[in-house]
C-alpha cells in the first residue's frame, strides 16, 4: 500500500474525502464505539467486512484494529515507529516500508499486511468502495488480512505508518477482480502463529489462528 512517488499528489487528494468516502462517514456514525480497556492489555476492534464488488475482503479472517498499542510520543514519531518495528521483527511480521496510505480503493493478494501509525491521524476506508469508515491515529495499528480494500480518504499532521509482512510474502497492488486461480491462492495464504505485538497471545491468536469462526464484527476487546 506504500505511494512510491505521490505522496504530495495523494495528500492534495485526501483533503477532500471521494463521494463513496462521505457515504461511508454517514454510515459509521451507528458504529459501535470502542471502549477504554481498564487493563494494562492491548484493547482491539474486530471488522468483518464482505465481499464487495472486485473487492474480495475475507471470508475468514476478519480485520484487527489495536488501539493505543503503543502510546504515541509527538515529539519523536520515529521512536515510536522503532517500537513497532521492534515488534513487527521480534513477532515474525519484519516491516519492509514507512510512508502515507494509497488514496485509491485496493488490496493486496499476495500478502497479509500489518500497519502501525507512528505519525498524525487519518480517516481510512475499509472494504472497497462504500465500505467501513476507520478513524486511526498514532499509537494505533491495523492487521489487514490478504483481499481486504484499503484507500486513504483524509489524513492530518503528518500522517505516517510503518508496514510489516509475514517473512517471504511480498505484496502487489490489486485494483481489479482476482480470477478463481488467484482467490483459491490468496485464501491459503498462510501467516505467523504470532500475534505481530503481542507475540504468542493476543487477537490474531484468539480470532486468526483459530480460524476465524467467531461471529462477533466490531466489538471491543481487551485483551491480558
Amino acid at each position: 500500500m506504500r505511494p512510491d512517488a505521490a505522496t504530495d499528489t495523494a495528500g492534495q487528494a485526501a483533503r477532500r474525502p471521494a463521494p463513496d468516502a462521505r457515504a461511508s462517514d454517514r454510515r459509521a456514525g451507528d458504529a459501535p464505539r470502542v471502549q477504554a480497556s481498564s487493563g494494562a492489555g492491548v484493547e482491539y476492534q474486530l471488522l468483518r467486512l464482505p465481499p464487495n464488488g472486485w473487492v474480495p475482503n475475507s471470508r475468514v479472517l476478519p480485520v484487527i484494529v489495536y488501539r493505543r498499542a503503543l502510546l504515541p510520543d509527538t515529539s519523536d514519531p520515529a521512536s515510536l515507529a522503532d517500537a513497532f518495528d521492534a515488534r513487527f521483527s521480534a513477532h515474525g511480521w519484519p516491516p519492509q516500508w514507512r510512508d502515507t496510505v494509497f488514496d485509491f480503493h485496493h488490496f493486496h493478494s499476495t500478502a497479509h499486511e500489518v500497519l502501525a501509525v507512528f505519525a498524525g491521524r487519518a480517516e481510512l476506508i475499509l472494504g472497497g468502495p462504500g465500505g467501513h469508515l476507520l478513524r486511526v491515529a498514532a499509537g494505533d495499528a491495523v492487521l489487514l488480512p490478504a483481499g481486504t480494500g484499503h484507500c486513504l480518504a483524509s489524513r492530518a499532521d503528518g500522517f505516517q505508518v510503518s508496514a510489516g509482512y509475514p517473512v517471504g510474502q511480498q505484496w502487489d497492488i490489486r485494483r481489479e477482480a482476482l480470477t478463481p486461480q488467484e482467490a483459491s491462492v490468496m485464501e491459503t495464504l498462510p501467516f505467523p502463529q504470532s500475534d505481530p505485538l503481542c507475540g504468542d497471545h493476543g487477537p490474531l491468536i484468539e480470532h486468526w489462528v483459530a480460524g476465524g469462526q467467531h461471529t462477533d464484527s466490531d466489538i471491543p476487546r481487551s485483551e491480558p
